[in-house]
């Protein structure tokens, strides 16, 4: 696979942008997801906003609590309502889904709605055989489906998604199934009943390589054929590349910046959007160069930073006085139509110091 310099065309039958833009599946407006806690309030959404149309993949990058899989569990109605305060707007298919009440949310959830979670083994029941699983998760949105229905859809579900042998492999359990098995299970048990949104949280992780590519191949084929919206959750910026049309980057909670793959990827506009193309080797770079990983850890999102959050591990922060402590920045337009960014340097600052980075770390433009 290559590295996430090369931004993959678009070639597949997708709404074309204007479209995608007006006509949006899932729209997130002003999400803000909130967790209290006995050390203070847990702030792991604030306020983050975007839309996907059917047919397009988005892909949401960032580090390990930047509220990734926090903002997929709030679009799905997964959070726990008794330690969560989720305010804003998510939108599926026209209908608005905060506030309302758990049944309802419950029947769209598999039908219009579904999630690949990041671990198959734990997410699958392991006393129960996958086929049975799949049949029943497709049961459940269909109760006039009886058993051999129920098993033949699952036994099709099974081949569709690449597994040998399906009417085999529905008696078999988890345990017997190897890693990209069972994450091949639970795409055919996402997809069981046919919805309209996609989730995938951190689909790839722990498979080899060629696993990988497998299983991202297999989701732009089943795209393609269910015409899916989907989004793709993942700090990996080559399945980025790969396979979405558009990427959100989080940091502490906020969306930092949000364009085509084509502009983030080869035309990044925040600095730590450039700390997380410099932490990837690249295929064109000089093999003996270091990789530049970003200084720090992730901020507290019970105590973030003042102002931007990421100035601390931002060496540009000094560049605009004292406004990257002071004042917390939004998103604005970047330059090209749809490319946004959260930043106070100045556009210009921006380019010349985003090439003066590149040609440090060699990562092809």
């Amino acid at each position: 696979m290559d590295g996430p310099e090369a931004a993959r065309s678009d070639d597949r039958p997708d709404l074309p942008a204007q479209r995608a833009a007006a006509d949006p599946y899932l729209r997130v407006d002003d999400l803000r997801v909130r967790f209290d806690t006995p050390d203070g309030v847990v702030r792991a959404v604030d306020g983050v906003s975007f839309a996907v149309a059917r047919g397009r993949t988005l892909g949401i990058v960032g580090e390990s609590g930047s509220g990734k899989s926090v903002t997929s569990l709030a679009v799905l109605g997964l959070h726990d309502a008794r330690r969560a305060t989720i305010t804003g707007e998510i939108s599926v298919g026209g209908r608005q889904l905060v506030g309302l009440p758990d049944e309802e949310v419950r029947r769209l959830r598999g039908r219009d709605m579904a999630m690949i979670f990041q671990d198959p083994l734990s997410a699958l029941h392991p006393y129960y055989t996958v086929g049975r699983q799949i049949a029943e998760a497709y049961r459940v949105h269909h109760p006039r489906a009886g058993k051999r229905e129920a098993r033949s859809r699952a036994v099709d579900m099974l081949g569709r998604v690449g597994i040998p042998q399906p009417a085999r492999r529905f008696d078999q359990y988890p345990h017997e199934f190897s890693g990209g098995m069972r994450q091949r299970a639970m795409i055919a048990m996402a997809l069981v009943n046919d919805p309209d949104l996609l989730i995938a949280d951190e689909p790839t992780t722990a498979l080899d390589v060629t696993v990988q590519a497998q299983i991202l191949d297999l989701l732009a084929d089943l795209q393609e054929e269910f015409h899916s919206a989907i989004i793709l959750i993942t700090h990996d910026l080559g399945v980025v590349a790969q396979v979405a049309d558009e990427v959100l980057v989080m940091y502490g909670g906020r969306a930092v910046e949000h364009g085509s793959v084509e502009q983030v990827l080869r035309s990044p506009q925040h600095p730590y959007t450039w700390g997380l193309l410099s932490s990837v080797p690249s295929l064109h770079g000089d093999a003996d160069t270091d990789l530049v990983p970003i200084p720090g850890s992730p901020p507290s999102l019970i105590n973030l930073p003042a102002g931007c959050a990421f100035h601390p591990r931002c060496r540009y922060a000094g560049r605009n006085g004292d406004r990257s402590r002071t004042e917390v920045p939004v998103l604005a337009p970047a330059g090209r139509p749809g490319h946004l960014v959260a930043c106070h340097l100045s556009a210009e600052d921006r380019d010349r110091l985003y090439r003066e980075d590149v040609a440090q770390v060699g990562v092809a433009r």
